[in-house]
């Protein structure tokens, strides 16, 4: 396992604008984060113990500003390291911490679906603020919510958009492309692509009856002959886009493909959406998987330097 990369002076020196803390798994997006905003880069060490415990070490010391790159896919023992990271690196001489989280885990929650259901959103929201002066993520699944900031109270809470990325690589790789979002919460994904492109585009109706079933209604658009593009924020268990990529294969589009920013696929999703005439997979690097396609590294680093300069 890589040690630490301790801060000397000379770190502070040539890094003025602070470092970036991240764990191994993630050492290659937070990279080109830190060598695009001038940021010292240190790995913290991660020990499991048998019991199922962590051990982090940091720096010794560190500078007044910090961020934190780490991806809450899979989530539950990431959330026990950032709150053993930011309480540390408080005592460490932190003063702003920034949390870089591309994906942001439990905001699908917003409400109780029924009596004594957890919100979890808002529990892990507020979690979250208690540790961190500013997150940065990317298309919160923000369902109720109308801001980041109202699920997560801090400061400066910012969102991304893979939307725009994934449109030009779109564009780059399909000509006369009909936008399609699996289900009505995506219109706000496929509509701001559609308008980057000039391209038609719409979403399908969906109804949900259960985590694994659910039923698709395609949109009263013509899709014969055209080059298809199913477009969102996440795929998961891969079911509602199987079932709309069957229903647009049978109504004869020329070619089903996905775009989504967050690929998360569960075991056999990939496999399931395949199955179901998807051609192409396209997504962000936001979650590392072999469909990756462009990288938000770039947007990530502005949007640090806004928050480093208070014009976020």
């Amino acid at each position: 396992m890589s040690d630490t990369l301790a801060l000397t002076p000379a770190d502070s020196a040539a890094h003025p604008a602070g470092c970036l803390l991240c764990f191994e798994d993630e050492q290659t997006p937070a990279q080109a984060a830190a060598d695009a905003t001038g940021l010292a880069l240190a790995v913290v060490v991660r020990h499991r113990f048998p019991d199922g415990e962590v051990r982090l070490r940091l720096p010794a010391s560190l500078p007044p500003r910090v961020v934190v790159w780490r991806g809450l896919h899979q989530p539950n023992e990431k959330l026990v390291e950032l709150l053993l990271l930011a309480q540390t690196a408080r005592t460490l001489g932190a003063q702003h911490l920034t949390l870089v989280a591309p994906y942001l885990a439990y905001m699908r929650q917003d409400i109780a679906f029924n009596p004594g259901e957890a919100i979890s959103q808002r529990v892990v929201g507020a979690f979250l603020a208690t540790l961190f002066d500013a997150v940065i993520t990317v298309d919160p699944h923000l369902h109720r919510v109308a801001t980041l900031q109202e699920a997560v109270p801090v400061p400066d809470a910012v969102v991304l958009s893979g939307a725009p990325l994934l449109a030009d690589h779109i564009a780059a790789q399909r000509s006369d492309v009909l936008l399609i979002g699996p289900d009505e919460e995506a219109l706000q994904w496929v509509a701001v692509a559609a308008e980057r492109h000039g391209w038609a585009h719409a979403v399908c109706r969906k109804t949900r009856h259960g985590d694994r079933q659910v039923d698709i209604e395609l949109p009263a658009l013509p899709v014969a002959g055209r080059a298809v593009v199913l477009i969102d924020d996440v795929a998961s268990s891969g079911h509602t886009l199987a079932r709309a990529a069957q229903l647009l294969c049978a109504a004869g589009a020329a070619s089903v493909d996905v775009a989504v920013t967050h690929a998360l696929f569960a075991t056999g999703a990939e496999q399931l959406v395949r199955a179901a005439g998807v051609g192409a997979i396209w997504s962000t690097d936001c979650i590392a998987h072999p469909s990756n396609a462009v990288s938000i590294v770039s947007a990530v680093a502005a949007a640090l330097r806004e928050v480093a300069t208070g014009s976020a």
